[in-house]
């Protein structure tokens, strides 16, 4: 009668990753010999390890034939069940490794809306690369706030601007990009097409944008006054991209956003309808800034995340 335990024990204590390395080879291969060379072994040593696995299991698990080796009934479940305790071993030495680095843990990033799509987005997409089990937080907010949620240590570091009336000297400052803005619309707008807009034209239509103070509408405001034409007074004042894209589906309205959020709008994400306005103005707002507190020390996990995004800000400012 056959015993469930006995051959749980053999699984669990007898075969040694190396057996269903084996295992895996031979099923792939279908042949010893090009099993054994995958594995950087002998033919005799892998003849030798089949022995005994056959021996441990009690059973074949390969049938000589003359076009090879195929697996039997149990053959196949070991080298099914090998594929994915194999990719488990692989995933606990990445991990066991990822935390002898310091490589594990939690980062807490603050961005401004152009530089979380811009630079935080391939930032995060590198180091998990490097490493799956790294926690990562990103706050989208404005600079004010993502400020304050730094000097309270509820962040890692930031990319934003330091408000006026803080002491910049708490800080430790690097890199500087300007955000450029793009001014979007529904592809439906009657001036979706047009070409070499003023910021005349576009008076008499709604806008929503970001509140009075905010850099990117200070900016807006004073291309206005140098094109002397008059700010717009129909406006619906918000933060929140979702509420920007709802309303340029709903309406006639036009939006300024950030350079790297509308390349992903409308050259990335499908569906949005939306389109940049040909504008003879170009408008930038008030640099931003990689921004961390002085003197303080981040875990290493913290650290390269940093690294990564100061080597995406870089690579921007060069191109």
């Amino acid at each position: 009668m056959f015993d469930i335990r006995f051959m749980s024990d053999i699984l669990a204590n007898r075969l040694l990753p190396k057996h269903f390395s084996l295992i895996r080879a031979v099923a792939d291969y279908g042949q010893l010999s090009l099993a054994a060379q995958s594995l950087a072994m002998t033919q005799p040593a892998a003849s030798r390890m089949l022995a005994d696995i056959e021996r441990q299991v009690g059973a074949p698990v390969f049938m000589r034939t003359p076009k090879g080796m195929e697996p039997t009934a149990i053959g196949c479940a070991l080298a099914r069940r090998a594929e994915n305790l194999l990719e488990e071993i692989r995933e606990a030495a990445r991990e066991v490794e990822a935390i002898r680095r310091g490589m594990t843990g939690t980062v807490r990033v603050g961005a401004v809306t152009g530089g979380a799509v811009g630079f935080v987005v391939p930032a995060i997409q590198a180091l998990k690369a490097e490493t799956e089990t790294v926690d990562i937080h990103v706050d989208v907010a404005a600079s004010g706030s993502l400020i304050a949620d730094l000097l309270a240590g509820q962040l890692d570091f930031v990319l934003g601007r330091i408000p006026a009336g803080i002491d910049a000297r708490q800080f430790s400052v690097t890199g500087m990009l300007s955000e450029e803005v793009d001014l979007l619309v529904h592809q439906s707008h009657p001036l979706a097409n047009a070409e070499d807009l003023t910021m005349s034209d576009l008076v008499h239509f709604p806008w929503v944008m970001q509140a009075p103070g905010a850099p990117m509408r200070q900016a807006l405001e004073n291309v206005f006054i140098a094109q002397g034409a008059p700010f717009p007074s129909n406006i619906v004042n918000t933060t929140s991209l979702l509420v920007m894209i709802a309303m340029l589906a709903a309406s006639n309205a036009i939006a300024p956003m950030s350079r790297e959020l509308s390349e992903l709008l409308c050259r990335h994400v499908t569906g949005t309808g939306v389109t940049r306005l040909d504008v003879r103005q170009d408008i930038s707002v008030a640099p931003y800034h990689l921004i961390t507190l002085a003197g303080k020390r981040m875990s290493p996990i913290a650290t390269r995340m940093r690294d990564l995004v100061a080597r995406e800000f870089d690579s921007r400012r060069r191109a």
